[in-house]
């Protein structure tokens, strides 16, 4: 009975349009807004776990580099909880976990890192050219490219173990809700 059920499910997902799916996937505004703390927090206590493991904690900028983590955390989740349920849509519970679980690392570790990017550029805005000339658009582009590369190798180590464990409950809580999701 559950097979057939669930193969019905799949015929009917087959035929929803694009513009369905996309309306599906929009959750309530408490469900991005709440989620978004809680995940902000989760990420903002895995970059304390992950200090406090490699150095104690003892850094001059912790309550710089816990509010980075903190918001690339609250901006991440809008996007990757609809994301997440786009791909996730009349979907077995193991590609729900899959869907959501790549989301999820995905736009956190990108909004983390664009964020970085900016901080990074923004101190090094001094010593560039013109804004809008050629050369700007180079040191731009090139400084936010080396900024994304350092967050990559230095930052991304602060969100393990904690943010592993985090991201694992996130994905498997996301995945066992109703597959078909209503606002």
């Amino acid at each position: 009975m559950i097979d057939a059920e669930l193969a019905q499910r799949r015929r009917r997902s087959r035929f929803v349009s694009f513009g369905q799916r996309i309306h599906a996937s929009f959750p309530g505004k408490r469900d991005i807004f709440l989620g978004a703390l809680l995940w902000a927090v989760l990420m903002c206590m895995s970059a304390l776990a992950g200090l406090l493991l490699r150095n104690g904690a003892q850094t001059a900028n912790l309550s710089a580099i816990l509010l980075l983590f903190f918001a690339g955390g609250f901006l991440s989740w809008p996007a990757a909880l609809v994301l997440g349920r786009f791909c996730a849509q009349g979907r077995d519970i193991e590609t729900r976990f899959a869907a959501y679980f790549l989301c999820l690392t995905v736009c956190t570790i990108a909004a983390t890192a664009l964020l970085f990017a900016l901080d990074y550029r923004s101190f090094y805005a001094r010593w560039h050219g013109p804004v809008g000339s050629r050369l700007w658009l180079y040191q731009f582009a090139f400084t936010s490219a080396g900024a994304v590369y350092q967050f990559l190798v230095m930052g991304l180590r602060l969100y393990l173990p904690l943010g592993f464990v985090a991201l694992v409950a996130t994905s498997m809580r996301l995945a066992w809700q109703h597959p078909i999701q209503q606002r």
